[in-house]
């Protein structure tokens, strides 16, 4: 019997980090029977933390794919990391899901990185649901946690649930249960069952009014939805739950609400109804638009695959796993049948790939399958060409889709193989964590012999030097960390390139006349424009534009890549006789050395965003630390016991920021940070690179 798309949902975990993502995936594996214990992230025995990195670190570091069933669906969930170091993971598995789980700590609220992997999300109109985690915590707020969901993050929270009391057992009015605003019920988790007993009571007395009111606020905004809802309202009728679920389904497929709900996955309270919401309310592959691409022959052409298994194959390959035995290339599939042993095509390398082995992914396990359909995630082992972000699809019916664009990277470090053998094996291992990793760089010095490797953060380095020294065992030597600068030019300037030379007893000439400026818009770091119409052969204007190019991607007066800049091929002069490719291509390296010596040099560094929170009595002592790393403070507000410092500082200077952190506050304070802009440099730093 063929599987109904309807019953399927393609669901990604996201949030800030500790706000307890991993632990609402691992109750939700226990719940529907995917796993018989409940592992803990303290004790490194989750299913989707399985890297000895992660377990140790008690942290997320790569995404784990899972799928378990719940009442007749087949959820297919991906757990994200919720350090920024990581949120390509989020980045790539966003891109591919059809519904999100948005994390927040009832304690903590929004933060920084909260903000984050909501953009991401209003980026890729990812509907979604937000669980309130953490009601067990001593300074759990329910209502303040809400209010910052619709102001910060812009959006329109509907709780569907409310908690029966905040904070642990040993205080008064702890949390115990949650009352269901959909049925007008309480409903509580029995600690001695393990949260796998529902006690289905009466709302308390105490609570009937909050109830009622947050009722009447849920039928008030889904009203604006549904005719039928308007009506029973206006005829004081009773809502039957079927239709207030169905309104509030085709709310958030449309991306217009948000069902808010809450409890605490570490005691198992609450996870069940967010499991039914899921199913409820969050969309299947049919409930999707058709995935818009475009011809691979005619860029201009749009073309449309539904989520049917009878439209021809296409799919995205979002991540690689690497591996030494084979990469498992991870693929959505959005339309069509695929079967093992098969061929597909690669639209954007218009190159065929066979696929031998298909494979169902639970985690560090895995399972062969034999074929698949519209709007599974499968793993493939045995593409030889394809990278993330690549489209694969119907050789005969090709469509090429919106690929992934990740994050430039803010730090580098220097490592340097201790042997000729460690060269040798590094080169295979930094090639195998490319492909893994979009977000990771490796390039060595010829110069130095040394090799740079660029990332996202301190621990995303510090993740990749432990994979090197201890999962491949390389003898290498780790040098400090430093900020990846970027070049750009100060000033516009036209210049004429040329080439007035013999080469091998030939004379060669061309001219080109070149104008290279500065340019915030563009898409790509230099971008190569061409303005002189037909006064050039295509041929010689097209050899021009691959060494503008080129030269661009190569770096400025510093070796630094240049970015927000600007090339227009403005025209040129042609010899009869003497001119060609190569002639052009010389001209055209001259003209942007020209250009780039008299547009003058703007080194730009990165400056992070960052998001302190610590206790009131150290908040003089943050500033004054901030202030002397050349930070600009943009707000400071409280919340809860503690102040939150948002401001805006150079990587430079953060470098041994967590350490003077904990000195500040005796241990007390947190502190996220992320990748915010590029910005001018202090002379002091250009100079020294002169």
């Amino acid at each position: 019997m063929a599987r109904q798309l309807e019953q399927l949902r393609n669901i990604g975990v996201i949030a800030h980090i500790d706000a307890g993502k991993t632990t609402v995936t691992e109750r939700m594996l226990f719940y529907s029977h995917a796993s018989h214990r409940v592992g803990r992230v303290d004790d490194g025995t989750t299913v989707t933390d399985y890297l000895a990195e992660e377990q140790e670190r008690g942290i997320t570091i790569v995404s784990a794919c899972v799928t378990f069933p719940w009442k007749g669906k087949t959820v297919n969930l991906i757990d994200t990391p919720g350090h920024v170091d990581f949120t390509a993971e989020v980045e790539r598995s966003l891109r591919v899901l059809d519904g999100a789980v948005v994390v927040f700590s009832a304690r903590e609220g929004v933060e920084a990185q909260s903000e984050t992997v909501w953009r991401q999300a209003d980026k890729y109109h990812v509907p979604r649901l937000a669980f309130i985690n953490k009601m067990d915590r001593e300074g759990a707020d329910f209502y303040a946690t809400l209010e910052e969901i619709k102001k910060r993050l812009d959006s329109k929270p509907i709780p569907v649930n409310l908690p029966v009391g905040s904070g642990p057992p040993h205080v008064d009015g702890a949390f115990r249960g949650i009352v269901d605003l959909i049925h007008m019920k309480m409903l509580t988790f029995p600690g001695e069952k393990d949260g796998t007993e529902i006690v289905v009571g009466d709302i308390p007395d105490d609570m009937i009014d909050d109830a009622d009111m947050w009722r009447a606020n849920l039928l008030d905004e889904l009203s604006f939805f549904s005719d039928e809802l308007i009506e029973l309202l206006m005829a004081e009728e009773v809502v039957p739950p079927e239709t207030i679920r169905r309104v509030l389904r085709n709310a958030v497929i449309h991306d217009v609400v948000v069902p808010v709900l809450c409890g605490s996955a570490l005691d198992g309270i609450g996870v069940q109804p967010l499991l039914d919401a899921v199913t409820y309310f969050l969309p299947s592959p049919a409930d999707i638009p058709p995935v818009q691409g475009t011809d691979p022959a005619n860029p201009e052409k749009k073309l449309r695959r539904k989520a049917d298994p009878d439209e021809p194959f296409c799919g995205l390959l979002f991540k690689i796993q690497a591996d030494k035995h084979g990469d498992m290339h991870y693929v959505r599939v959005y339309s069509g049948r695929l079967k093992s042993n098969s061929r597909v095509l690669n639209a954007g390398k218009n190159q065929k790939e066979n696929v031998p082995q298909l494979w169902r992914l639970q985690a560090g396990r895995r399972e062969q399958i034999s074929a698949v359909e519209a709007g599974d995630i499968v793993g493939i082992i045995g593409l030889r060409h394809s990278i993330t972000g690549d489209t694969l699809c119907d050789v005969k019916d090709p469509i090429l889709l919106e690929s992934i664009v990740f994050p430039e990277t803010v730090i580098s470090m220097a490592i340097e193989p201790e042997s000729s053998e460690d060269r040798k094996k590094l080169s295979a291992v930094l090639d195998m964590m490319r492909r893994q990793d979009p977000t990771f760089r490796a390039k060595e010095s010829e110069e130095t012999g040394q090799t740079l490797i660029s990332g996202m953060g301190e621990l995303h380095l510090e993740f990749i030097t432990h994979q090197l020294l201890r999962e491949h065992r390389l003898n290498v030597r780790v040098h400090n960390p430093r900020v990846s600068y970027r070049e750009t030019i100060e000033r516009s300037v036209e210049v004429t390139g040329q080439c007035h030379r013999t080469v091998g007893g030939q004379r060669l000439f061309a001219e080109l006349t070149i104008r290279m400026e500065r340019y915030e818009e563009g898409e790509k770091p230099v971008t190569v424009l061409n303005a002189c119409g037909g006064q050039l052969p295509s041929e010689f204007l097209t050899a021009a534009v691959e060494v503008l190019t080129g030269e661009g991607e190569g770096g400025g007066m510093f070796g630094f890549p240049l970015m927000n800049v600007k090339i227009t091929v403005l025209g040129g002069r042609i010899h009869e006789t003497e001119s060609n490719e190569m002639a052009f291509r010389m001209a055209a390296a001259d003209a942007f050395r020209k250009a780039l010596a008299e547009a003058g040099t703007v080194l730009l560094e990165p400056i992070m965003r960052l998001e302190v929170t610590t206790p009131e009595e150290h908040l003089g002592d943050f500033v004054s630390d901030l202030q002397q790393r050349r930070a600009v403070i943009t707000r400071t507000q409280t919340r809860g016991r503690n102040t939150v410092i948002d401001a805006e500082a150079p990587l430079a200077r953060l470098f041994g920021f967590a350490n003077a952190m904990r000195s500040l506050s005796q241990g007390r304070a947190t502190c996220s940070m992320e990748p915010f802009t590029y910005g001018p440099a202090p002379p002091e730093i250009l100079q020294s690179f002169m």
